[in-house]
């Protein structure tokens, strides 16, 4: 895992650096102003993070106390569950959605679990056969249908087959965009109701998918899927192809919802449990000297 953390953050470095060329061992409140901007860290949450720091120059570790208090509220336990774990995946078009259920199916295959994939996105036929050839290249299982079929028919299924088969985990995708939000919501809470239907007390995790590249604008995307059907976790992905790294804590200040893991390339190793203190320390590197560690 070495450097992964500073691969996903090397296009907000770069942006970093035309702020600040070289890294010092204190900054101007000015100074941390611009760079947190340029990575796109909100600007109310700048402000908040300037007015508790009684100082004119700030050190690194001065600042990093006050990023990782924006993570305060999103430690993540996860619930007792009886197997088959159920993973509801959830998201708007485009946003990772299907390569990263793939990505989770082989870390759960590398780690000797055995896995289900559901096909529920069935608003369009390119998710299905998208997932469907994920599928098959990773060599799992997969429930699907037709487009326009019902996608909570095709949960239940997927569930129920696990099951059977007494297979350890279930991922389900889902539709990211219908007619209107409110098909949308209805369709996504009907799904929760038939999972816990064809096994009680799932679907174990929501999980929510956001674009990195979108920054702090994913924030209004990931409050409206919460009201929906309440979010347990958050998976950013293409951290690697946005200087908008700094939108992470705003997200995790904004949300208060657990960040699981950060895409940061297309391979299944790219896919990285979130580790707060790692990425605040990985941020920090490129403002700072190695003489204020």
């Amino acid at each position: 895992m070495l450097g992964f953390f500073k691969k996903g953050l090397s296009k907000t470095a770069d942006a970093i650096r035309t702020v600040i060329p070289k890294r010092k061992t204190r900054l101007t409140k000015e100074e941390l102003e611009d760079i947190l901007l340029e990575s796109d860290v909100h600007y109310d949450l700048i402000e908040k993070i300037l007015s508790e720091i009684p100082y004119s120059e700030v050190t690194r570790e001065q600042l990093a106390s006050k990023l990782l208090a924006c993570f305060n509220w999103t430690y993540y336990d996860e619930k007792a569950f009886v197997s088959p774990k159920v993973q509801l995946i959830i998201g708007v078009n485009g946003a990772g959605k299907t390569t990263t259920i793939a990505k989770l199916s082989q870390k759960y295959l590398n780690e000797g679990k055995s896995v289900m994939l559901g096909a529920a996105d069935t608003f369009r036929a390119a998710a299905i056969e998208q997932l469907t050839r994920w599928a098959e290249k990773i060599g799992v299982p997969i429930v699907a249908t037709q487009q326009g079929h019902d996608p909570s028919a095709v949960a239940f299924d997927a569930i129920a087959s696990a099951k059977a088969k007494n297979l350890d985990h279930v991922i389900i995708d889902t539709a990211g965009r219908l007619h209107t939000q409110t098909n949308l919501a209805n369709e996504l809470k009907k799904i929760v109701r038939i999972c816990d239907k064809a096994h009680p007390g799932s679907p174990h995790e929501k999980i929510l998918i956001l674009d990195g590249t979108q920054g702090n604008s994913a924030i209004d995307q990931a409050r409206a899927f919460n009201e929906m059907i309440s979010i347990d976790g958050i998976i950013i992905t293409k951290l690697d192809g946005t200087a908008k790294g700094g939108s992470v804590f705003s997200i995790a200040f904004a949300l208060e919802i657990p960040i699981l893991y950060i895409g940061i390339g297309e391979k299944p190793e790219d896919l990285l449990a979130f580790d707060k203190r790692e990425f605040v320390n990985d941020f920090l590197d490129a403002i700072y000297t190695e003489e204020e560690r």
